[in-house]
């Protein structure tokens, strides 16, 4: 038997990944060349705009970053007027995740657009999330236009896209393909994953033949000691991270609730790149992603008061940013702000005096515990951090980092900087109250007579209730079996009985029955083996004690949750 067209795991998936992840490292090279060209012409330099600004005085900053807000704005007003009109999605994540047939082609443009203006004039803003947008447009265009006649869906191939254009910027495939189907997919399955991994495996080899060699953080001169003051201080970076991460957060959601009153977009993005720009008088290490930032802070080029005013005001310029409507990510501002935190932390702790050899070492850890956070993706972070720091002493202390973060954030119910991922979990807790929940919870009333009842009584609470079955009780509220109504009628018709014959001679003692205790799961079992709409439901197998009736449709309405 085939299985090829069946399941995403087949040959056709497995080559189909290779050229997409070819064509998806070279659109996100193609978009960071374009980013070092804009800076060339603003600042006459290919530096970050970290460096890069100081050419133009500090008062002209809030102007620059505004106008480029401004900019942003006119070209996210036209995507968004085009979404809201034919009623798409453009994110890719969205996309995948309801099955839909492509990315859209003329918002991701404008929303890329938009990105551009905002980055290149120094927002707090990602650089990756319009390089994986842009990347699974192409994959989408590909499985539109080349590879349409093959037995593989649009959303695989723009899955496949996406996993390579992150991981050709941050040189981690693995992550890079564990982020997609994490978040995307809301499951690591193998067989959607491996085609993932694939495609993010050929971006890298090709971003290394184009000369982009090393680990984007190359962090491999340290290594992390398992001593017990430093698993103490991974497991608080781990806690402070999740707080960080819920309040960076909430952070975005208020600075969005209150952008919101601003009804025009460009004047919106301005109004946030004026306050970015003004931001950057106090530090222009708030401006942009944060990589050179976090470059420098691996080297140790910080003092303690520099960090703790950094940490401040890069959360606070990065939700002015994005809740400005900036389009970008959040996973290298989410990575700074770790990389300040660990520091931090460590640096207290040594001037407390604790044994830290290296307070650098805990910026890796805090970097992978933010990122969880923020991104509630805590494998995907956890392995980033180990891919871009080439470091596998990292390992151990960094899942426990992100795995206390995630569990802050989830325990203090943040919403997602990712709305998928809130309906994973939305039906992941639905799944669990499914399997979880017992029958008594669904229990509604069902029409019961005694046996010495005529079955004409039988037929008018049939007529009334709408029921084909009419259970049977005995005094004491047993069950006893019940009746079929079209038993009734075919036997009042042929004579047999008469509307005064009692119930108990037409009786079926040994009707279908669950008990209120069981499971929604046990209940779901019990329909499946029979083709009734009802089943009574007794209290104990002893008593045996009528108590409702169970219906199918309220168990459909329950598992839809989750289906």
């Amino acid at each position: 038997m085939s299985t090829g067209s069946k399941h995403a795991l087949n040959w056709t998936s497995l080559l189909v990944a290779i050229p997409v992840g070819l064509a998806a490292s070279l659109v996100t090279l193609g978009f960071r060349l374009l980013i070092e060209g804009i800076n060339l012409l603003m600042f006459g330099s290919r530096q970050d705009v970290t460096q890069a600004i100081g050419v133009w005085p500090w008062y002209t900053w809030p102007l620059i970053v505004g106008g480029g807000g401004i900019l942003a704005g006119f070209f996210l007003r036209y995507a968004t007027a085009i979404e809201q009109k034919a009623t798409v999605r453009t994110d890719y994540l969205e996309v995948i995740n309801a099955r839909l047939d492509a990315v859209p082609t003329k918002t991701s443009l404008f929303r890329a657009l938009s990105s551009i203006a905002s980055i290149s004039s120094g927002a707090s803003i990602g650089k990756e999330g319009p390089m994986v947008q842009l990347s699974a447009l192409v994959g989408s265009l590909m499985g539109r236009f080349c590879f349409k006649n093959l037995p593989l869906k649009n959303t695989d191939v723009v899955a496949m896209a996406a996993a390579a254009g992150l991981s050709s910027v941050y040189h981690a495939p693995l992550a890079s393909a564990i982020f997609v189907a994490e978040i995307a997919f809301g499951i690591s399955a193998l067989q959607r994953l491996i085609p993932l991994i694939i495609s993010a495996g050929v971006a890298v080899l090709t971003m290394s033949a184009l000369g982009y060699r090393s680990a984007i953080y190359p962090f491999a001169h340290a290594q992390f000691a398992l001593t017990p003051e430093n698993m103490l201080l991974t497991v608080l970076i781990g806690l402070l991270a999740g707080l960080a991460g819920w309040m960076l957060i909430w952070l975005i959601a208020q600075s969005r609730k209150r952008f919101s009153r601003v009804k025009s977009l460009p004047l919106r993005l301005g109004l946030g790149g004026v306050m970015v720009g003004v931001l950057a008088i106090g530090s222009t290490k708030v401006l942009g992603n944060g990589y050179e930032v976090i470059v420098e802070i691996m080297a140790g080029s910080f003092m303690l008061k520099g960090l703790i005013a950094l940490l401040l005001l890069k959360m606070l310029a990065t939700a002015i940013s994005v809740g400005s409507n900036a389009v970008g990510g959040l996973f290298t501002p989410s990575l700074l702000t770790g990389a300040l935190l660990g520091v931090v932390v460590a640096s207290l702790a040594a001037l407390a005096g604790l044994p830290v050899d290296n307070a650098v070492i805990f910026a890796a850890v805090g970097m992978g515990a933010v990122l969880a956070s923020v991104s509630q993706a805590p494998l995907m972070a956890m392995l980033m951090v180990l891919e871009m720091t080439l470091n596998s002493s990292l390992l151990f202390p960094t899942m426990i980092a992100c795995v206390l973060a995630f569990m802050v954030v989830y325990r203090l119910q943040s919403s997602s900087t990712y709305p998928v991922i809130q309906r994973h979990f939305s039906r992941s807790d639905a799944k669990f109250d499914f399997d979880n929940g017992i029958i008594s919870q669904f229990i509604v009333s069902g029409a019961a007579l005694q046996p010495q009842d005529p079955v004409g009584k039988a037929l008018a609470v049939s007529s009334l209730k709408r029921e084909r079955f009419v259970y049977v009780i005995n005094e004491t509220g047993q069950f006893m079996g019940a009746v079929s109504i079209h038993d009734i009628s075919r036997k009042v018709l042929d004579k047999e009985i008469t509307l005064n014959s009692p119930i108990s001679c037409v009786t079926d003692e040994n009707f279908p029955y669950i008990f209120e205790n069981q499971t929604i799961t046990e209940g779901w079992e019990a329909f499946a083996r029979v083709t009734l709409e009802r089943l009574p439901v007794l209290n104990n197998p002893v008593e045996r004690k009528f108590l409702g009736a169970l219906t199918k449709t309220s168990l459909i309405q329950k598992a839809k949750d989750f289906l």
